[in-house]
């Protein structure tokens, strides 16, 4: 029997002229710096199985420990599996380890690990985990050729719970796996952290072990061949067994404190809102100078304030700002949160000339406000504005909007958006950066000769070096394509009158 400690450090491997070399490697405290796959399960079971699965999970978790420190490796992985995926529909599971995984697992990826595999040209991982939960991440984001992992038994299209064979892909299942798929050839490289990898490192020409991480710094994300735009998920850390336990513990109380925010805000003056936030724990921060409102005695033309944007509360926490409610136009709202909102929205309908009548007729009666990019996202970077609104009007306020969340993310591509304003405020603390920038110079303008392209890109650039974000190209279509399957267009439903509803 081959020992692990007699394999060398991945530190000594090099990775000069390793083009043609195929390397095979472990996944979890291998290629990942964490050695634990609880949180990913845990992932999996809150985003597709809601509270009470992760629950079970978290109850299952001490005997997985327990089978797998004293019986086997395999059997503690399979406890984690059943209490995960059991009766879950692999068309969710599916959709969480493509939209949702990827963010986690990128931020811990090991420095050396990733040095070594994406030097070589051709890169194969061999998991315990479920194939079905990491080869999304292996192959669209490390650039893995080649994923053999454990795989889930399903029926009428949902997992059991239990494992097809040859079972849990550990210890001599991986050796045989490795010599069913490379057969006679040894690849060049094996990478492992453990006992039981040992034997399929065995088997390659050379194998180096991955020390147990100690104060390891995890590969940035501008190291990856492709970085995290768009991701999904309510969580925004990553569910450890003591984090799980917190989440659970704090759901209940947290729905109640959200209640009382969302009533704060809908049912009071909205120049004391600000006050009212404050005391219940949600900070509001002002940047930059906010115009006045219009004087319409004069004739004057309300505002447009172009925002960047982060959740459905951008034209909210915009008017908590300013003190005054401020109209918004919206595009796929639901009608919960039509409901409690406590600002005039108009919905879009994607019809050029209508919304541009539509956006006209409300500068005439006040200000209002936009998020061009049509769809939110939560990393630092802008997607391409919408050019439309450039063409209204020549008052035009640029405003950064930036936001920032403790346990829950405010915004959903794959789930019921009803629930974004109650999951934002269910954070025990949650604030927003609201910057008012220059108002845009009449030279800057269509007014003035330009073209309204140009001035979108102009305003998606200053917002962005205002923020230290990134501009991109991407799109509504691009994001719901990504992270949903779908285009992100709403089919149109008959019009119901309503005089206050949710911001985009």
């Amino acid at each position: 029997m081959v020992l692990i400690d007699s394999f060398p450090a991945v530190t000594k491997c090099t990775s000069i002229g390793r083009e043609k070399n195929t390397v095979v490697a472990d996944m979890d405290g291998t290629l990942l710096v964490g050695r634990s796959s609880f949180p990913y399960f845990g992932l999996i079971a809150f985003e597709a199985g809601g509270v009470l699965r992760l629950l079970f999970l978290l109850l299952s978790s001490p005997l997985a420990g327990l089978l797998y420190y004293f019986v086997s490796e395999s059997a503690g992985i399979q406890v984690l599996i059943f209490a995960t995926f059991a009766g879950m529909k692999v068309s969710e599971i599916e959709s969480v380890a493509r939209a949702v995984l990827p963010k986690f697992y990128s931020s811990d990826v090991h420095p050396e690990s990733w040095r070594v595999f994406s030097s070589c040209g051709k890169r194969c991982v061999l998991t315990a985990n479920p194939r079905i939960m990491v080869e999304a991440f292996l192959k669209d984001y490390l650039g893995a050729d080649l994923v053999l992992g454990t795989e889930i038994s399903t029926y009428k299209g949902r997992a059991t719970g239990f494992v097809t064979r040859p079972g849990v892909l550990v210890g001599d299942n991986k050796a045989n796996a490795l010599r069913k798929t490379f057969g006679d050839s040894k690849p060049e490289i094996g990478l492992g952290d453990r006992h039981t990898d040992a034997a399929f490192m065995s088997l390659c020409q050379e194998g180096y072990l991955v020390p147990k991480a100690t104060r390891v710094k995890a590969v940035t994300n501008d190291k990856l061949p492709k970085p995290i735009i768009f991701h999904d998920g309510r969580l925004v850390q990553k569910p450890t067994p003591l984090m799980a336990l917190l989440i659970i513990l704090w759901i209940p109380i947290g729905f109640i404190l959200a209640c009382l925010r969302i009533a704060a805000g809908s049912l009071l003056p909205m120049p004391i809102v600000y006050y009212a936030f404050l005391a219940l724990g949600v900070r509001v921060t002002v940047k930059g100078n906010p115009p006045p409102p219009p004087q319409k005695s004069t004739g004057q033309t309300g505002v447009l304030f172009v925002c960047s944007h982060r959740t459905l509360l951008d034209p909210i926490f915009l008017s908590t700002a300013l003190g005054r409610p401020i109209a918004a136009v919206t595009y796929s709202v639901s009608r919960l949160s039509e409901i409690i909102s406590p600002i005039k929205t108009v919905a879009l309908s994607r019809d050029r000339a209508t919304d541009a009548s539509m956006i006209k007729k409300l500068l005439e009666e006040g200000d209002l406000a936009i998020c061009p990019e049509g769809t939110t996202c939560r990393e630092p970077f802008l997607l391409r504005f919408s050019a439309l609104f450039a063409e209204l009007t020549d008052q035009i306020v640029p405003v950064a909007m930036v936001n920032k969340m403790s346990m829950f993310h405010g915004t959903t591509a794959r789930g019921w958006k009803g629930m974004d304003p109650f999951y934002f405020f269910m954070n025990p603390s949650a604030a927003y950066e609201v910057t008012f920038l220059s108002k845009l110079p009449s030279e800057l303008t269509c007014g003035s000769g330009k073209s309204s392209h140009e001035v979108a890109n102009y305003i998606q650039r200053v917002i962005a070096s205002t923020l230290s974000y990134e501009c991109t190209n991407f799109t509504r279509k691009d994001k719901y394509k990504a992270l949903a399957g779908n285009d992100g267009t709403v089919v149109q439903k008959p019009k119901i009158k309503a005089d206050k509803i949710m911001g985009c």
